[in-house]
């Protein structure tokens, strides 16, 4: 009998403090269960802000920096120019790693295999591929040590050693599955070098 006690007592105190407030005004900070976000540690538009010298909130963009999805200007002769930045911004092989309909096999005269090209695929595979691909290739990346997620797939699989290039790049640039696109965050030039690394790979992988 005293547990049916206890336990109206704390249900009693719990909906009075629950519904006994309501209403009342407080001169302190009230309490936030879940304030969702409603205040941040953030910079607004057309906001003041201490923490520059010139109380500006509102700041100019890094010199040479280009926001993504940026539209490159027509050159002279027509056409967008080439950049390091280029974020499929064509139709050709280079752009889709499609020829019509047809999945490319291959590298585009665009790329130049050398030993920069592949240590640059090596650096954007260890930032982009490897959380959930791991290092080598093998599907066992940190992220599935840590999450409840499907395995992520072996690169290492005859089935994607047979696929050919442009396929990667085709995968890479609209994604597969639970792995999202990367044409947005990753430029043309370094989908391609991770191909080219990614390739790399599987050969050593194979080799006898």
């Amino acid at each position: 009998m005293r547990w049916f006690f206890l336990v109206l007592a704390i249900v009693i105190l719990t909906l009075m403090l629950g519904y006994g407030v309501r209403g009342a005004k407080f001169s302190g900070t009230p309490f936030e269960l879940f304030p969702d976000m409603d205040r941040q540690f953030k910079l607004k538009y057309q906001k003041p802000s201490p923490f520059f010298a010139n109380g500006q909130g509102a700041r100019k963009p890094v010199e040479g920096t280009v926001p993504i999805g940026f539209s490159m200007p027509l050159s002279k002769k027509g056409g967008i120019p080439r950049s390091p930045l280029d974020f499929s911004v064509g139709n050709d092989y280079y752009n889709t790693g499609l020829f019509g309909d047809f999945y490319g096999k291959g590298f585009p005269v665009e790329v130049k295999l050398d030993a920069a090209f592949l240590e640059r695929g090596r650096q954007r595979f260890r930032i982009n591929c490897s959380p959930c691909h791991g290092e080598s290739a093998n599907g066992q990346g940190i992220v599935s040590k840590y999450w409840m997620i499907p395995p992520t797939a072996n690169l290492r699989d005859p089935r994607v050693i047979a696929m050919p290039e442009g396929q990667i790049f085709w995968t890479m640039t609209h994604g597969k599955g639970l792995m999202g696109p990367y044409n947005g965050t990753v430029n043309v030039r370094d989908r391609w070098a991770i191909v080219a690394y990614l390739k790399a790979l599987q050969k050593a992988s194979t080799a006898k």
